[in-house]
């Protein structure tokens, strides 16, 4: 208790700026976690949230609605929403990508619209996908979680910065068989060095998948294992390897390993190929094992007008 009374003692600027601080590092936390463990729908259900490259891949107009909560059993745990939506017009894809994450009163958006064109190279369903996403991110703090001065200048500086422009650059090969992909994501980050984004920052996406198909009719099961290289600035580059089972086109599942020493999990049902529903765990990095109990993750999928 007379820990707290001194605390309540000092000057209200000075507790304010020791709750920026404290904010401003859980924020890296919560971006360094997003990287380590991004929504696990990237992998095989929705792609386009991490390659801008598969905007209009398939046909109809696709959606995508994702949720995500970490740290359940902390108050304030990180969440995460994400909305895609696609569609293609001949060789041309055209989308929309808005991803959101709040830790606390620390919130972070963004906002992109893709363009996509994809190449024919023959008459074996392979391509070549060029796509590039530009939109805004922001970083903000919600007032109403504040308890201090809100007309503080340090709080009213941060928010102030306002939304910065930012984009990705992505391409892959596809085909019936092998697909191989690569993003640049965060293009204006790369290029102009700010302070905002020394580290934990996503530098670069590339994967490679190879699809097996076994048995046939009702007994059918296509096999796809997938390797993921990704970049983050300031940490070790983190590999993924897993692979996808699907059942007949209506039961599939997914367990993939991640070199932060975590692992995720996915099931999902597909309902006459146009509503699919899967929902993920990912086991927490090895750092934080015993202090939190996984990332729960939900996702729909529907395809309209096909």
């Amino acid at each position: 208790m007379k820990i707290y009374h001194k605390i309540f003692q000092l000057p209200k600027r000075i507790v304010l700026l020791l709750l920026l601080t404290t904010l401003s590092f859980l924020l890296a936390i919560n971006s360094l976690k997003a990287q380590f463990n991004p929504l696990n729908a990237q992998y095989f259900l929705n792609p386009y949230q991490i390659n801008p490259a598969y905007a209009g891949f398939t046909d109809g107009l696709n959606v995508n609605l994702n949720y995500r909560k970490q740290w359940s059993n902390i108050p304030g745990s990180p969440s995460t929403q994400s909305v895609t939506a696609d569609y293609k017009i001949k060789r041309v894809g055209l989308g929309v990508n808005i991803y959101s994450e709040k830790a606390g009163s620390l919130l972070h958006t963004k906002a992109v619209a893709s363009y996509a064109y994809h190449i024919t190279l023959n008459d074996k369903n392979q391509k070549l996908n060029f796509g590039v996403s530009v939109g805004i991110t922001n970083e903000s703090i919600d007032y109403s979680e504040i308890n201090g001065d809100l007309t503080d200048l340090d709080l009213i500086q941060f928010n102030s910065r306002g939304a910065l422009f930012d984009g990705d650059f992505g391409m892959a090969y596809t085909s019936d068989k092998l697909n191989i992909e690569a993003v640049v994501p965060n293009i204006r980050s790369s290029i102009q060095q700010d302070n905002n984004y020394n580290v934990n920052r996503s530098r670069f996406y590339a994967a490679a998948s190879y699809k097996i198909n076994t048995g046939m009719g009702s007994n059918s099961l296509e096999i796809e294992p997938k390797v993921v290289f990704r970049g983050i600035k300031g940490f070790k580059n983190i590999v993924d390897v897993g692979s996808n089972f699907n059942f007949t086109d209506k039961v599939f599942m997914m367990a993939m390993y991640h070199t932060t020493e975590s692992a995720s999990f996915g099931i999902g049902f597909n309902y006459k190929t146009s509503v699919a529903i899967m929902g993920f765990y990912t086991t927490e990095t090895s750092a934080l094992q015993t202090s939190a109990n996984g990332i729960f993750e939900i996702s729909l999928k529907a395809t309209l007008f096909k």
